[in-house]
């Protein structure tokens, strides 16, 4: 009987793995066939979802890590070579702590700039040297409708999305040479745990409940993944470059 699942032999590495969009995109993939290697700091949160992936037959790894850590990152790039490499990066670690430029929160700065730019350059480090000499490979960098447009409150933030957007262009652009495909996924509005870093208590109040209305249906986590499932089974001369996906009732 033969394989039809899409992702059958490839191996997908996901940052930020232990709830939302990346939680959502580990059950996606596994049911695909991916052999998964999933990653945050939180250990305990990537225990019981590789758990739950294995129950449902897939085939998981579980790799902590904060993206952010340099060392760390380039020490999991050496053993996932010696796995045998990485076919698939989705680079979804984030972290949204926005506030009022005047408010001066500098280490809520740092910690953004650490996390959604060096995480992601981190992690295409770690695997894209690999992909170039295989000459095949797909890194998926999960950035956000704030790459496109800006928000009060949110300028560093959306600083970080729009630095995300432009090392993907750029990025796609050099990989061409190495078969190497590449796609910046641009969420609006998901319900997710990210404004659970917000630390200014009346924008995060604010988001939660515009959020959560009864009258704004958002996007699910789920809706985030399919659209990366969209993206990385798409025929080899395809490259899905940017996906824009936004609830119906967001105009901004």
């Amino acid at each position: 009987m033969s394989n039809d699942k899409k992702l059958s032999g490839k191996c997908v590495w996901i940052t930020g793995a232990s709830s939302g969009i990346g939680e959502a995109t580990a059950h996606v993939l596994a049911a695909e066939g991916a052999e998964l290697v999933i990653s945050a700091r939180r250990t305990e949160k990537l225990t019981v979802l590789a758990k739950a992936l294995q129950k449902q037959g897939g085939t998981v790894t579980v790799a902590p890590v904060d993206v952010s850590d340099r060392t760390a990152m380039e020490a999991l790039g050496m053993q996932l070579a010696e796995m045998g490499g990485v076919d698939i990066l989705i680079n979804n670690a984030g972290t949204m702590p926005i506030s009022p430029i005047i408010n001066g929160r500098v280490d809520e700065w740092d910690r953004m700039i650490d996390v959604n730019i060096k995480g992601v350059l981190y992690a295409i480090n770690a695997v894209y040297s690999g992909m170039a000499e295989r000459k095949d490979g797909h890194i998926v960098n999960i950035s956000s409708i704030a790459a496109r447009q800006t928000y009060q409150s949110a300028g560093v933030y959306g600083g970080t999305k729009h630095a995300v957007r432009a090392i993907s262009d750029t990025l796609r652009k050099e990989a061409i040479r190495f078969n190497v495909r590449v796609t910046d996924i641009q969420p609006g509005s998901v319900a997710t745990e990210l404004p659970d870093s917000i630390g200014h208590e009346k924008i995060r109040s604010a988001v939660k409940e515009n959020m959560y209305a009864d009258d704004s249906p958002i996007l699910q986590p789920q809706d985030i993944a399919n659209g990366i499932l969209y993206a990385i089974t798409q025929p080899p001369y395809v490259d899905v470059s940017e996906l824009l996906i936004r609830p119906v009732i967001q105009e901004n």
